[in-house]
């Protein structure tokens, strides 16, 4: 396999160009957009504040915007990474736990039966139909004499996303108002959400990320198998049920505040693996600077192809991430 990037020092700079590139899609979302602003005004909102239209756009809107636009977007990327290892499967992503669907299912039951319509409620809700479908799938996935197996666990998960999706459908049809209403967030979006919205689950999110780095390692010794990992001495199950609780954690916390994203979790591990190789310990790193960086450029084109309306941003990220993944596959980039 073709690695891009084959030495360490290569890759530290690779990592810190795409920081670099991070930081600058940062300040065109937070410059760029229906209202016309400039890099003085975004200074300024932070250093004189005088109150103008401009001045609270960028601190409202714009930044939080952004700032939530890396938080997901790396984290779909490291859950990618995590249930492509899991499951041994290059077409794994959130999705395949039965996640998004969990998730909009309840936030679908909120609104029908409930009537919540508060985005800051609807991340709780979907944070919460996330972690119930993800521990089902993960309970299920575990019966038997052979304990958790990627096969059992794929199917799992391909069973509740089939149950829950026919369920919301179903509500969906008979219900109008509910379909109205729900229909822009399961499109995934981060547009009109607060920095609140992100501080309340960002403690899960960090969560996730401190323990994806530190379990990086670990998995690396499960990938050449279980035998191959027992005999050098790893509590393969334990490290299996650690990484589902920190894939429920990710993947939860992400469709919680933006809704069910598409494609970010599925093409992204590809490039870093093509980028730095197998080991997950970059692999994560990675995945994670290209996904926000992925999210963002998504976000800032949903703004600019259909102004002054804007594209759904999981409509987006399917418009890149169809054509990139059309490339890995040809490309055999998904074989390791």
């Amino acid at each position: 396999m073709f690695v891009l990037l084959p030495k360490a020092s290569g890759k530290v700079i690779g990592l810190l160009a795409m920081v670099a590139g991070i930081i600058c899609l940062m300040f065109v979302s937070i410059v760029y957009g229906v209202m016309d602003t400039t890099w003085q005004t975004a200074i300024d909102a932070y250093t004189n504040f005088t109150g103008t239209n401009e001045q609270i756009v960028i601190k409202e809107a714009r930044v939080p915007r952004a700032l939530i636009a890396v938080a997901v977007g790396a984290s779909l990327g490291m859950v990618g990474v995590l249930m492509q290892t899991l499951t041994r499967n290059p077409l794994a992503d959130p999705g395949i736990f039965g996640i998004n669907a969990g998730a909009s299912f309840f936030i679908v039951v909120s609104i029908a039966f409930f009537s919540v319509n508060s985005l800051s409620q609807f991340a709780w809700i979907a944070f919460l139909g996330a972690a119930v479908s993800g521990a089902i799938v993960y309970l299920l996935g575990s019966l038997g004499r052979d304990g958790l197996t990627p096969l059992k666990l794929t199917l799992a998960g391909a069973a509740m996303t089939a149950l829950f999706s026919s369920m919301m459908h179903g509500l969906l049809v008979v219900n109008e108002r509910t379909l109205e209403e729900v229909l822009f967030w399961l499109a995934g979006s981060v547009a009109g959400r607060k920095l609140d919205v992100l501080f309340s689950v960002l403690p899960y999110l960090a969560v996730g990320w401190v323990g994806s780095l530190l379990i990086a390692g670990q998995l690396n010794v499960l990938l050449m198998g279980d035998d191959v990992a027992k005999g050098l001495g790893q509590r393969t199950m334990m490290i299996k049920m650690v990484t589902g609780l920190l894939i429920i954690l990710l993947a939860g916390a992400s469709v919680a505040i933006a809704g069910p994203i598409a494609f970010v979790g599925l093409v992204i591990p590809h490039i870093a693996r093509f980028m730095v190789g197998i080991d997950l310990r970059w692999m994560i790193v990675y995945s994670a600077a290209l996904g926000a960086m992925l999210l963002l450029g998504a976000d800032i084109l949903a703004r600019m192809i259909a102004m002054p309306d804007e594209l759904p941003l999981g409509v987006v990220t399917a418009l890149i991430g169809v054509p990139i993944f059309v490339f890995v596959a040809r490309k055999g980039i998904s074989r390791q």
